[in-house]
């Protein structure tokens, strides 16, 4: 058998096999004495509560593990009878041109990916979150979000792919350097334009109106040194009753937008505490070093893309007539799963750590910790979170520390 091929789905399995031991591990946990309510919690949710939330996570991580099982037989059965060739095959059919045919290829390859996964999303959003008393996403807004996801992939990915497959074709060595920068250059005008441009299609951002809360906050942005453009409240109890805050946003561009369930939900120190922390993130330069980070993975990747795209044997592992860059940089993406799995447990070992230092940020300069514990805890009960995760499932999939460890934390800070 094909080296490659044997690699590939050893690559495969084991991914699988560290979300399922993930999945097990948590289920396990969840039926044991550790998963009691948390001190820190009590007098915040009764048990039928936290037996709720316990009931969601449970929900959820059975159904990821048929998803993630069923998409793993699905992948290797695929890669088995040749599909990938059969989607070359009618890009050559379409047209000559090597660069449109990699479009094509994508494209197809892009839709089969969405018709397979749709029954899982609807599943999601219909049922399991409906159940849970979280969806609030219409049919109609389910199928609007799919086409606008659709026209936003054709419209940015499209020139993306095609300025890639072109350096790589026409540039020889150089290739993945170009490629790179190109990339980078992309995402980055593309972080730009989004709070203007593109999170509109999906939300609708209006002015968090005049009022205690809006000078709250605007007090605090002032008091830490910190600039923003505007201060917007989102539409998102239109999808989902969770809450959420976050920034977009470079320089002077800096915006503030609080979800209209977090407005709905919290006290005004609750959610200057939960602005604190974001302006943390910003102030302590985590925004920055995960950006660069990110910028850095990439060139890696594109540099490790360019040692293996004229490598014969992977092209044959998958059944195909030819070789070609696009498929070539599909089949990488397999062979890439134990680089990009390490990759990313250690930007969710840095992201916890820049968690706690956000919280303490916020406890430092608002000089109340307790507001922002209390966010945290409002947070955690409303959103049905598991308080008690396994290790090993923050090990593997947590950018955030458990939430019971940040109360604990700030409850230092506030003693201190």
């Amino acid at each position: 058998m094909n080296i490659c091929l044997i690699l590939v789905l050893v690559f495969l399995l084991l991914a699988w096999g560290l979300e399922a031991v993930a999945s097990l591990l948590t289920l396990r946990k969840l039926n044991s004495p550790a998963a009691a309510l948390p001190a820190e919690f009590k007098g915040v949710a009764d048990e039928e509560a936290y037996a709720r939330s316990q009931a969601y996570t449970r929900a959820n991580v059975r159904f990821d593990m048929i998803t993630e099982t069923a998409g793993a037989v699905v992948l290797v059965a695929a890669i088995l009878a040749g599909a990938f060739n059969w989607l070359d095959v009618a890009a050559m059919r379409v047209t000559e041109h090597p660069i449109l045919q990699g479009l094509v290829f994508f494209g197809l390859l892009g839709l089969v990916n969405s018709l397979v996964s749709m029954p899982a999303a609807v599943y999601r959003t219909f049922v399991l979150e409906e159940r849970f008393g979280f969806n609030r996403t219409t049919p109609a807004l389910f199928i609007r979000d799919r086409i606008k996801g659709a026209v936003l992939a054709v419209c940015i990915g499209a020139p993306l792919l095609a300025g890639v497959l072109w350096f790589f074709g026409a540039l020889g060595s150089w290739a993945w350097l170009t490629a790179w920068v190109f990339t980078v250059a992309v995402m980055l005008v593309v972080q730009y334009v989004a709070p203007v441009l593109i999170l509109p299609l999906f939300n609708k951002f209006t002015p968090l109106p005049e009022g205690s809360l809006r000078s709250a906050i605007e007090e605090y942005v002032r008091s830490a040194g910190f600039a923003v453009s505007g201060l917007f409240v989102m539409d998102g109890s239109k999808r989902s009753g969770k809450g959420n805050a976050f920034f977009t946003g470079f320089g002077k561009k800096k915006r503030i937008a609080l979800f209209d369930t977090l407005v709905d939900s919290m006290t005004e120190e609750e959610i200057v505490g939960v602005v604190a922390h974001e302006v943390g993130h910003c102030k302590l330069r985590h925004v920055h070093r995960m950006m660069v980070a990110g910028i850095l993975r990439t060139g890696v990747t594109f540099l490790l893309l360019s040692f293996v795209l004229g490598y014969g044997p992977m092209f044959d592992a998958f059944g195909m007539d030819r070789m070609s860059t696009h498929a070539g940089i599909v089949f990488f993406g397999f062979l890439y799963t134990p680089v990009s799995l390490l990759m990313g447990l250690w930007a969710n070992v840095r992201s916890r750590a820049y968690e706690f230092e956000a919280d303490a940020f916020a406890a430092q300069t608002t000089k109340k910790a307790e507001a922002l514990a209390s966010a945290l805890k409002r947070l955690s009960v409303s959103n049905l979170s598991n308080l008690t995760p396994h290790p090993f499932a923050v090990f593997l999939h947590y950018s955030h520390p458990p939430v019971v460890e940040r109360i604990r934390r700030l409850k230092e800070l506030a003693a201190s």
